[in-house]
């Protein structure tokens, strides 16, 4: 009778083990102590310790282990299970090494603590000095070391082990078999691999899946295609493996298909399998589908499932679809680091910088401490903002936290510095990281190219060509831009040849319009017409607007219509196609032309984007438009603005009238140009800023010529920095000079040998128009070119002048 209530009693603990279920449990305990004797049922009380531990309740089991008087191995070898698969390290060896005798199954337990919980190496001892006693190893022990060779990528030892398996005589053992295999694909040898499978007599699913694991991770696709269809039988584990493979390696159309027939064959599809088709439905943009997948996955109530929720977010993201994202993120139940960070990396992925570093601040704020990946995708919205306040509170927390030592936040760092225009600091932190990828380059890289450092560009790039390191098509934009500023158009054309043939990269869109950027900026309007034309497709919207702003910068009225025509058809509600067109007409006081494109704008409800200014100050970012009277400050900073005019026009400013593309009297267009948003933020930021610091704006378009030659006053005049980011790259002005233009001398000589029947003054160009010339842009030019122009002496002689009063350069500089 005893006996027969203890096993009914034995299978009622299980069952509520196996449900998880502490409550019954207890209760169940209490009943036996009410109805048994535990202390003569050694059986039942194994059972209870093994329950215990199965439910996490470690220190009942505990308890009921140290109150038994005569605990048997399988009393010990209970009470050393559960304290190996917690990690309980210290509690583990102590129990092991009190144990009266000890079996296989206590060496297993042991190895197997020491292997799940970082221990690797006093596994390996663990497992010498199993060998060393005496005891045979048995599937559980080699499995147990296989998995330990995978996960440490460890071959040698596999390879060891796989040599005692053989010794023993486990090789056709299935169970040994599955993780032999994984462990040699894992490691990188796949014919292994092959072998160990092929030489198998018998093989179940779990090492068909295996296998075909470890072709798709070396990226053997046909092979695992062929091993699939071979299959006589397929679980689930099977097809989701085919689909997550297939989508990594960026076979995303083929993963769906292959989706599409799995659910026709009726296979059962779970988390896992949700989140590689939806991961192939962002890799495609397939929005749609996306939907209908979605659609599906409410039907199977996996919309609450945090794994698929965040592919889910993910897919939306990738598809633009941002606020889709927004409300299945707010819709988890549970967040983990992957939700959070899916959503910061959306924001990021579409603009939404300021949002990304929102939800961050609220991922902190539920205690989800960010990975490498959650702090990396942060900075870089952080840099996207030129947000330098916030950009270095998370780079000390990255040095506090230890993460900066992962390659993602360095690279991030160092694109932080250069997006806001501390290029030295950026160049600082890439000379100490300890390992490099093309990505650490390339971040550089792009930053002294923004930042208009040609020369260092090229260095950079060279020298990372010399070590080895392969360049992307982002490396090359760098480059090609850098060029292009610098007028080195035949040493940019040969990168670009040698992209496509030496790299074998296929031109995107961006590198196209660095093309026509190269050609149209060093006046070679004609040749940058030439390419457009042999270009396997047509320029996108920014490639046809580079092509008219240099063609408005150069008076080249003819291509400058061929291009906002091209632009219009393109995209008739983009604004910069009517404003750039319309500035062409009104420097050559067209004022008919430019009505007309006003009116076809207002016809096409076409609205050119407001300029607008920023500047931060005490972490709050303070916005300012042209003429703007909404700032509590405004009075103080309209003086500002009056006082250093004054001192402006004492040192020889005299505004740039050809920026005002209105026919208004003169005066009008002085007050037009004096109310810019970069002036105010500028002088908001000379009242407010400490002396020590630098002001620091960030404007949405480009700065015009005015303001431009206003900010380098302003510098001289009051002894500050001013770094201003457009929406094309950075102007670092100091004493009266910017970074962009600082070599007059070397952009006169370029625009009198190129241009000698322009119909408008040398004055006129050196005083307004060197400001749109890069520092380094033109050629050195010879001087019979230049006599062909104007009389050599008569020209030094003015230029000469003109230098002092204007610039306060040394006329003798090269």
């Amino acid at each position: 009778m005893a006996s027969s209530l203890s096993n009914h009693y034995s299978s009622l603990l299980k069952l509520c083990s196996q449900t998880q279920d502490r409550s019954h449990l207890k209760k169940l305990h209490c009943l036996i102590l009410k109805t048994l004797s535990l202390s003569a049922d050694t059986f039942l009380s194994n059972t209870l310790i093994t329950c215990y531990a199965k439910s996490d309740l470690l220190s009942y089991a505990r308890n009921l282990f140290y109150q038994m008087p005569h605990p048997n191995p399988f009393s010990w070898n209970a009470i050393l299970s559960a304290y190996s698969k917690v990690g309980c390290i210290p509690q583990m060896e102590e129990v092991f090494f009190s144990m009266p005798e000890r079996d296989g199954v206590s060496w297993n337990s042991l190895i197997s603590g020491y292997a799940g919980h970082g221990s690797r190496d006093r596994a390996v001892a663990a497992y010498c000095a199993m060998l060393r006693e005496g005891r045979t190893p048995n599937r559980i022990t080699f499995s147990t070391m296989l998995l330990l060779s995978s996960a440490c990528s460890l071959a040698s030892l596999g390879c060891q082990v796989h040599c005692q398996i053989i010794k023993f005589g486990f090789e056709s053992y299935v169970f040994v078999g599955s993780p032999l295999v994984d462990m040699y694909s894992k490691s990188g040898f796949i014919r292994e691999a092959l072998q160990v499978f092929e030489g198998m007599e018998e093989k179940n699913i779990v090492m068909y899946n295996t296998m075909m694991t470890g072709l798709l991770r070396c990226g053997m696709v046909e092979d695992s295609k062929k091993l699939f269809r071979e299959m006589a039988e397929r679980d689930s584990i099977s097809w989701t493996t085919m689909v997550t493979g297939l989508t990594k390696n960026g076979l995303d159309l083929e993963a769906i298909d292959l989706f599409r027939e799995m659910r026709a064959a009726g296979v059962g599809i779970d988390q896992f399998t949700f989140g590689s088709i939806l991961t192939a439905c962002g890799g495609l943009s397939a929005l749609e589908l996306g939907k209908q997948t979605h659609d599906y996955i409410i039907r199977t109530h996996y919309d609450d499932n945090v794994f698929v929720g965040s592919a889910l977010v993910d897919m939306y993201s990738k598809c633009r679809c941002i606020r889709r994202a927004e409300v299945v993120f707010s819709r988890l139940r549970t967040k983990n680091i992957v939700s959070w960070t899916a959503m910061l990396v959306g924001y990021g992925q579409n603009g939404c910088s300021e949002e990304a570093v929102r939800i961050f601040c609220q991922m902190q704020k539920h205690g989800v401490e960010p990975d490498d990946f959650a702090l990396g995708s942060v900075i870089s919205s952080c840099a996207n903002l030129a947000s330098l306040e916030e950009g270095t509170h998370l780079h000390c927390r990255a040095i506090v936290s230890g993460l900066i030592s992962f390659i993602t936040v360095s690279n991030a760092i160092v694109t932080l510095y250069g997006k806001c225009g501390i290029i030295e600091d950026s160049h600082r932190l890439f000379d100490e990281m300890q390992t490099r990828d093309s990505v650490s380059w390339t971040a550089l890289v792009s930053g002294y190219a923004q930042f208009g450092k040609a020369k260092e560009t090229i260095d950079l790039f060279e020298k990372m060509l010399n070590d080895g390191v392969k360049p992307d098509g982002v490396t090359f934009i760098g480059v090609l831009s850098a060029c292009s500023r610098a007028g080195l158009v035949e040493k940019g054309y040969s990168y670009y040849n040698s992209m496509i043939h030496d790299h074998h990269i296929v031109p995107i869109a961006d590198h196209y319009t660095c093309m026509i950027d190269l050609f149209s900026r060093a006046g070679r309007l004609m040749e940058a017409e030439d390419f457009i034309k042999q270009m396997p497709c047509h320029p996108d919207a920014i490639g046809w607007a580079t092509l008219l702003s240099s063609c408005r910068f150069h008076g080249e009225l003819e291509i400058g219509k061929w291009a906002a025509l091209n632009l219009i058809e393109l995209d008739p509600n983009n604004p910069a196609s009517y404003v750039l067109l319309s500035s062409l007409h009104a420097s050559r006081g067209n004022w008919e032309e430019v009505a007309k494109l006003r009116r076809g704008m207002r016809d096409r409800r076409v609205k050119k984007e407001p300029g607008c200014s920023w500047i931060k100050y005490k972490n709050k970012v303070h916005i300012f438009s042209a003429d703007d009277q909404s700032h509590p400050y405004s009075e103080r900073i309209y003086a500002e603005l009056e006082k250093l005019n004054k001192k402006m026009i004492a040192e020889g400013y005299k505004p740039d009238l050809s920026s005002v593309l209105h026919d208004v009297c003169e005066s009008e267009k002085i007050h037009m140009l004096g109310h810019h948003s970069e002036k105010l933020a500028i002088a908001f930021g000379l009242i407010f800023m400490p002396p020590e610091l630098p002001i620091r704006v960030v404007k949405n378009l480009r700065v015009c010529v005015d303001c431009h030659n206003a900010t380098k006053f302003i510098s001289k005049i009051t002894g500050r920095e001013i770094l201003v980011r457009d929406a094309i790259r950075f102007h670092k002005f100091s004493g009266g000079v910017c970074s962009c233009a600082s070599v007059l001398k070397k952009a006169f000589y370029h625009y009198v040998s190129k241009s000698p029947k322009r119909n408008f003054s040398l004055r006129h160009f050196i005083c307004n128009k060197t400001s749109e010339v890069e520092p380094d842009i033109c050629h050195r030019v010879r001087l019979n070119s230049y006599k062909e122009a104007y009389q050599q002496q008569r020209a030094e002689k003015y230029y000469a002048n003109q230098c002092k009063r204007n610039q306060g350069m040394d006329p003798q500089e090269n």
